[in-house]
């Protein structure tokens, strides 16, 4: 029973849960940085330490914080987590982190790591806490680099940096890597998504 527990609590943020195609959580970086794959996956990386890092300590902390002081103390865990994130970044990532900006700092007021934290985390022992908070943090690493992915080849021509289509054959789409493009591939992605989830119910 443990086991098919841990396992629910994992695979629901990967998809059933899903933070942003099901929930509509975390859309700020969901459509600020997700103009190259690269980018998507350092993003979700980054929020999938710190989604988990703070799930851990504030289950550890969850019977001694009193309750009126737990948000605050969430978010200073949460800062913790993401400075170290950051500073990673900058030291061995450079480039990803310059092109990141001020999205990673802003890890710190995405309402999945919050939610979790204060809807889950604070409320379960460690192991649920971390597996739950690391299928959240997975399933919203692979919207984002999937759609990362969507956004560079239409915008770009090519995927992770690697150019695969030339100009003879395909002409980029400059709107793609433009805010407006991050709107219509969302929007398509969880339309498409709704749609066979609606035809497979209706089979079923």
């Amino acid at each position: 029973m443990a086991k098919k527990t841990l396992t629910y609590e994992f695979v629901k943020g990967i998809w059933r849960e899903n933070a942003v195609i099901k929930m509509l959580l975390g859309m700020c970086p969901a459509l600020a940085v997700t103009n190259s794959a690269s980018n998507g996956l350092a993003m979700g990386l980054a929020s999938t330490f710190v989604v988990a890092a703070s799930g851990l300590m504030v289950s550890l902390i969850r019977r001694i914080v009193p309750g009126g002081v737990r948000i605050p103390t969430y978010i200073i865990i949460i800062a913790t987590f993401v400075t170290l994130a950051e500073l990673f970044l900058k030291a061995y990532l450079p480039d990803i982190s310059k092109s990141l900006g001020p999205y990673i700092p802003l890890i710190i007021v995405n309402c999945m790591i919050m939610g979790r934290a204060e809807f889950f985390a604070s409320k379960h022992p460690v192991t649920p806490a971390v597996v739950d908070a690391l299928g959240t943090g997975i399933g919203f690493t692979w919207v984002l680099v999937v759609l990362g992915a969507i956004r560079e080849v239409l915008g770009s021509g090519s995927i992770f940096g690697f150019a695969f289509l030339g100009e003879k054959i395909f002409t980029p789409w400059v709107v793609m890597v433009l805010p407006a493009g991050a709107f219509l591939s969302l929007g398509l992605m969880i339309g498409v998504i709704n749609y066979f989830t609606l035809r497979k119910r209706r089979a079923a």
